[in-house]
């Protein structure tokens, strides 16, 4: 099989099909989705929005020949041609409604120029938008397509901002509210975005929009399959340990089949590293913010439960911690159950790029020393590689105690066992090794466990007074915590460490190794 270019950053459908590039397929999807007259589809930044939404325009607007061979090529009805509008809040960021206004007139006018209508007349933007879309069908002689692409960036840019991100809210309503009212005059309409804001808010006069964000037969309509990799890009893969390829990048799943962020695969066969691609391209502050402000206990985010419903929500004013972190792609579904006829659903880390990122950025901001979270990461892994518990005990002592004092005195953590368990694991899961929190057994739940070569490490952390009282070992041992692994045939290491809850260090590191028979 030839190489092809690949499509790095190209939104564009038609200088993907004339410029040689590598094309996944997903004009099927894009013929099921156009059965639908109203449509919206949430998934994370860089995962292919745009570039669908521009097929769907092509194939609206008739360009037939530029889908020679692809899947809705002898299907679609090529003879008729719509006027298609595109909007899109994609590009830069909007901090004034003002801004906002004027992005949106601007955009308008764009697209009464490129469909040939006459001069645009000084309205209101809902005004304006009615006139473009009634006089659109009127000039060409058929119903009128809206795409919007990124519907609500101008929202979630400003999310840090409540006031700022209200006034956003409103001025898209204002244009958005047009849409269901012009029903008559429109053939298909398609929003896309991160977002599932709750319809109270942008969606309140769109209730007949079908969400098909968490619909299986459209899990894979953004992003790659495994059968996209072997039957598209082939020629890439050689050279590359496929079982690499599909732990750093596989794994986001929307109830249906799993698919690889195809960002990440792009960068990964033009640079041929192994590396966060997309997380680098941008972690919103105001994801960071959140998990601070709310105390969020870290090793939840690798086993946090969630209903479908708290996952559709995305209020501005009262956000789930768990709908954030799944509708920006820093959470996957993993597992579903129905409880009293009630859907909830597993979430946990897609692949190996986002938890050893993700905990690399948690751990900088619960330290506050990004160069110090980077050297504590190494050391840890070493450390643990080596067997040397001696050294662990001092990595500890060093890892509380550089600890900025204002840290505490900002954010009242004294006593807080969760917050020296969430350091501890985000040091080791960012290492780009795997733990287990709160390893389940017979006798209860042990705080942390993770398997390191031929060895296993089982941790217990507690907050003590001033002085080590010996718990947090005795508590392994008493409970057994160790008899799971006792038949693995590797060395397990016991590890008790104890805070003081008023001088905020470690003062107690106690540690015991059961060898094999």
């Amino acid at each position: 099989m030839d190489r092809k270019r690949l499509p790095i950053g190209i939104q564009t459908f038609a200088t993907i099909r004339g410029g040689d590039y590598y094309y996944v397929d997903k004009t099927g999807y894009a013929m099921q989705v156009a059965e639908y007259r109203t449509c919206f589809l949430s998934r994370p930044r860089r995962f292919g929005k745009s570039l669908f939404l521009d097929t769907l325009a092509e194939m609206f607007a008739g360009n037939k020949a530029l889908f020679e061979g692809l899947a809705c090529y002898d299907v679609w009805d090529w003879g008729t041609v719509y006027p298609v509008v595109r909007l899109s809040f994609a590009g830069g960021k909007l901090r004034e409604p003002d801004a906002l206004d004027e992005r949106i007139v601007a955009q308008l006018q764009r697209n009464a120029v490129r469909l040939g209508l006459g001069p645009m007349p000084q309205y209101r933007i809902p005004d304006l938008f009615i006139w473009l879309i009634q006089e659109a069908e009127q000039v060409h002689g058929q119903q009128v397509v809206v795409l919007v692409d990124e519907y609500d960036k101008p929202i979630v840019d400003n999310l840090s901002d409540t006031a700022v991100a209200e006034e956003m809210r409103s001025g898209l309503q204002n244009l958005y509210s047009v849409l269901k009212d012009q029903e008559a005059h429109l053939r298909f309409v398609m929003l896309t975005g991160v977002s599932q804001f709750s319809k109270v808010s942008v969606f309140s006069d769109l209730n007949n929009l079908r969400n098909i964000s968490m619909d299986q037969r459209f899990s894979a309509v953004c992003g790659y399959t495994e059968d996209d990799l072997d039957e598209v890009f082939a020629p890439e893969l050689e050279g590359l340990d496929r079982d690499q390829v599909r732990e750093w990048y596989n794994g986001y799943n929307w109830l249906g089949t799993a698919v690889y962020n195809p960002y990440d695969l792009l960068l990964l066969f033009d640079q041929r590293v192994f590396k966060a691609h997309w997380f680098e391209t941008g972690t919103p502050g105001f994801l960071v913010q959140t998990l601070k402000s709310r105390r969020f206990f870290v090793p939840d985010l690798a086993r946090s439960y969630a209903s479908a419903e708290l996952l559709s929500r995305f209020d501005i004013r009262a956000l789930p911690v768990e709908a954030l972190l799944f509708q920006t792609g820093y959470l996957t579904i993993t597992g579903t159950e129905v409880v009293g006829g009630r859907t909830y659903h597993t979430l946990g880390y897609p692949n190996r790029e986002v938890r050893d990122a993700a905990n690399s950025t948690l751990l900088e901001w619960l330290i506050d020393d990004p160069p110090g979270a980077e050297r504590h990461q190494r050391r840890l892994r070493l450390l643990l590689e080596a067997g040397d518990l001696e050294a662990l005990g001092s990595f500890f002592t060093a890892l509380y105690d550089g600890i900025a004092h204002e840290w505490y005195t900002n954010n009242d953590i004294a006593g807080y066992e969760g917050f020296y368990a969430s350091v501890f694991y985000a040091c080791i899961a960012g290492s780009g090794l795997d733990p287990v929190p709160e390893e389940s057994s017979n006798a209860g739940r042990l705080d942390l466990a993770v398997r390191v070569g031929a060895q296993v490490y089982l941790f217990e952390f507690k907050v003590v007074d001033d002085e080590p009282e010996g718990k947090a070992l005795a508590q392994i041992k008493d409970r057994g915590y160790a008899d799971k692994h006792l038949g693995d045939g590797v060395p397990v290491h016991l590890v008790g460490v104890e805070f003081s809850r008023n001088r905020r260090t470690v003062v107690g590191f106690e540690t015991e190794t059961i060898n094999p028979r």
